[in-house]
């Protein structure tokens, strides 16, 4: 993709008279269009000039997918259907000027009212060709406002027919303006002209989308039919007023459709109602050309329905680089648009909205990547991410009898496509799991008669379902059956137990959390609730059937790629004991690295006879016939050393969870912190403290989980570990070592030259992430009741 702007000399306004703060983006790469490199179509309009051009492109190639072909017919049907792209909701805020007005042109505001211009450049039908050899042309398509460039598409090679699918919007001063459509054939030297048109904004009715098929023609030509251009074209006030009225109106709404105890009908509604239909992935790439005055950090929040997210802060910078990507649910009955708002944040409570807009997603289509740069505020640039719909499979509600699994076709058909010999395909989908809520009991009393109305809550990941409420019982049978698909077969599967309290806010009752890859399928399990913080028990027990269905390869594919992040992680706090705890688990590591070099020492002093003399041969032989491959082996055999120990009952590695405690530390920092005195005077430096604990808790979690893996904690994992060592050994004995830091450095080089929206990873750090640190064990780990405990207590 490309943005070209012209600038003249001194940065005042653009020709629409708007500031080039909020007009365009900072570039990234940049280049001088000199006049034995300019169009000619565009040396016949812009004559010589003291402007200068400057060209911002990024890569053309950027976002070509492998697409599916379509046929012209249905193109054509495409074409005819009716357009909403944009929120049909922006019209409620122009109510009041219709009321008043009886003149369309009186709905115009003072001249200090900007518009926005909003265009979605969807695909090219018929184009000309212009290289005669293969019969195609290249084409990609400039945007112009009084001869000046403000959008240019990307180039989809070898192609009459292409589809863009991009999103664009551009800040005007007034309504007067024709904007300059034309269609060019990228070559390596002069690219050649295939037409053009124009869209004249004078007449456009504020608020209403219109679809146009722009007719392409050229004077000079002598072709009569030069193809079609299909646009949705949308022009609107720029007014922050009206979008952040906007906000409490929806949340009123939402207030007045709260939840309440319901017919048993209405419930099974709402089950059916809480499946979504597809997923939307989202990118978050960059920001162009945001204001760089002051310190502090900015951030995105992404918001569809409940579902929210919020990017990681960056430093106020002009071209901020966030490269996250993240998926939404898309439900079927939901139709609100997607909420993009963009913040600004200086201090504690120093926060600034710097633009919010918003992204219709009903006409996305399947499997296709829409690209996004939209204006934020008058001067705060503009914010570029790609959302792609895909459909869902694998989730559903039933009840027991009727579950998925418990019918043989559908048993193996699910079968087959996890097995080994189905491993190339589908490769993003790595599972299946069926969850059986079967019941409770036991659970605790949240009214005076002794009763709760319970409910239970399954996440996985950032998928989430729930049964119905049972009203007045401690002892409820939903016997439910839960299917969702696995995205990483390292996710862990948790069940919370809440009391509907009608209006209000449900009251926790207790929680389990059950790793996909501990799942015995088809055993019925009765677990012991435990608390939130998941450290200790509470009251009552829980009854499942888990099934996981997988494919290892896809599985163990997606081990080295990067982890899901939450929506909306919890805002971590400082705690006292959590800091301690932290510093006894990086002591911990740093007491056995100690106790190694210690007895490395040992040998050097020759304290015992036979060990160093054992360990000086050992030393001989080794680096004499050293060579590299013999690192990644020697760790291969130090797995398989403490695997021997394991089996054989020599060692045990589950005694170092007995003193790390899970108390009830939230609750107790709660009540000291409405307290003053020490916490006042370390207010100053609480977010120096709360850095220095995060950061002593990813050192001692990076120690315990590279000692897991070699401890078989998690036998996949460490099986994964055992083949990729070998792997490595075998490739570093047949691979001289200059010829592999030469392949991976040439693909760390050319990793975004292929691809600029790629998203940075780490493979061992996303392997890593995967272990589950000495605390998730803790967590982690199932208290099974007894088989009496299951049962409901009879009252005497």
């Amino acid at each position: 993709m490309s943005l070209v702007l012209d600038t003249l000399a001194t940065p005042l306004e653009s020709t629409d008279g708007t500031s080039l703060d909020s007009a365009c983006g900072t570039p990234s790469e940049e280049r001088v269009n000199l006049p034995w490199t300019t169009d000619s179509e565009d040396l016949d309009r812009e004559p010589s000039s003291p402007l200068l051009m400057r060209e911002f492109s990024m890569d053309e190639g950027l976002l070509d997918e492998t697409q599916p072909d379509e046929t012209l017919e249905d193109i054509a049907e495409m074409s005819n259907e009716p357009c909403d792209f944009f929120d049909e909701s922006l019209q409620d805020p122009l109510e009041n000027f219709e009321a008043t007005a009886v003149d369309p042109e009186a709905q115009i505001p003072a001249a200090c009212q900007r518009y926005l211009l909003n265009i979605n450049l969807k695909q090219g039908r018929n184009l000309v060709i212009r290289d005669k050899r293969s019969g195609t042309s290249d084409p990609y398509v400039k945007f112009k406002l009084e001869g000046k460039q403000f959008y240019k598409s990307k180039v989809v090679y070898k192609s009459l027919n292409p589809r863009w699918n991009e999103s664009f919007s551009h800040p005007l001063r007034d309504r007067e303006h024709v904007v300059d459509v034309r269609v060019y054939d990228k070559n390596r030297t002069t690219d050649d002209f295939m037409g053009s048109s124009s869209i004249s904004l004078k007449n456009l009715e504020l608020y209403k989308t219109y679809e146009m098929e722009l007719r392409l023609d050229d004077p000079k030509s002598k072709e009569d039919d030069m193809g079609i251009i299909a646009v949705d074209v949308c022009l609107m006030f720029r007014d922050a007023t009206i979008k952040k009225n906007r906000w409490p109106q929806r949340k009123n709404k939402q207030n007045q459709a709260s939840p309440s105890p319901r017919p048993a009908e209405v419930q099974k509604n709402q089950l059916k109602n809480q499946m979504w239909t597809g997923v939307l992935g989202i990118t978050l790439v960059e920001g162009e050309h945001l204001p760089q005055y002051g310190q502090g950090d900015i951030y995105v929040r992404f918001r569809l329905g409940d579902q929210k997210y919020k990017s990681k802060n960056l430093c106020i910078q002009a071209n901020p680089q966030w490269r996250e990507q993240f998926d939404f649910n898309q439900f079927e009955d939901n139709q609100e648009p997607l909420q993009v708002e963009l913040f600004s944040k200086r201090g504690r409570k120093g926060e600034e909205s710097w633009g919010m807009f918003e992204i219709d997603l009903s006409r996305l289509p399947l499997n296709e990547r829409q690209f996004y740069t939209h204006v934020l505020d008058p001067g705060k640039g503009r914010l570029v991410f790609l959302v792609t719909l895909r459909p869902c499979w694998g989730v559903s509600i039933s009840d027991v009898e009727t579950a998925p699994l418990t019918k043989s076709e559908e048993r193996d058909s699910i079968v087959k496509k996890f097995s080994l010999q189905n491993s190339h395909k589908c490769v993003g989908e790595v599972g299946f799991l069926q969850v059986n809520v079967m019941k409770a009991n036991d659970l605790p009393a949240t009214d005076l008669n002794g009763k709760s109305n319970p409910l239970c809550v399954i996440e996985l990941g950032n998928c989430k379902l729930q049964t119905h409420t049972i009203y007045k019982t401690v002892n409820p049978e939903w016997n439910k059956a839960f299917t969702l698909p696995i995205k990483d077969i390292h996710d862990v599967i948790e069940l919370t137990v809440l009391d509907e309290n009608g209006d209000r806010a449900p009251t926790f009752l207790g929680k389990v959390a059950v790793p996909l890859l501990t799942v015995q399928n088809g055993q019925p399990i009765c677990l012991f609730l435990k608390k939130e913080n998941l450290g200790s028990t509470s009251k009552g027990t829980i009854t499942l059937v888990l099934e996981v269905i997988y494919n290892k390869v896809r599985a163990g594919i997606k081990t080295f790629q990067p982890k899901e992040t939450k929506l909306m992680e919890e805002n971590l706090k400082f705690s006292k004991k959590v800091l301690a705890r932290n510093i006894y688990r990086v002591r911990k590591i740093s007491t056995a690295v100690l106790y190694t070099l210690q007895y490395i020492k040992s040998c050097f002093q020759w304290e015992s006879t036979q060990r160093s003399l054992i360990a000086f041969l050992i030393f001989l032989v080794t680096v004499w016939h050293w060579e590299l491959f013999m690192l990644p082996l020697f760790l291969l055999l130090l797995i398989g050393w403490n695997y021997f120990q394991l089996t054989t009952g020599k060692a045990s590695y589950n005694q170092d969870l007995v003193n790390m405690t899970m108390g009830d530390d939230e609750e107790e920092d709660e009540k000291e912190s409405g307290k003053k005195g020490l916490m006042d005077k370390i207010h100053m430096v609480q977010e120096v403290v709360l850095v220095v604990q995060n950061v002593l808790e990813e050192i001692a979690n990076i120690g315990e989980r590279i000692k897991n893996i070699f401890n078989w904690s998690v036998p996949f994992m460490s099986c994964l570990a055992c083949l990729v060592m070998f792997v490595a050994a075998a490739l570093f004995y047949f691979i001289p070592f200059r010829y592999i830091v030469l392949i991976w450095g040439v693909n760390k080089f050319t990793k975004k030259l292929r691809n600029p929206y790629t998203i940075d990873n780490n493979e061992i750090l996303d392997f890593l992430k995967r272990v589950p640190s000495d605390i998730q064990k803790v967590q982690y780990s199932a208290l099974r009741a007894p088989t009496s405990q299951s049962q409901p207590r009879k009252k005497k």
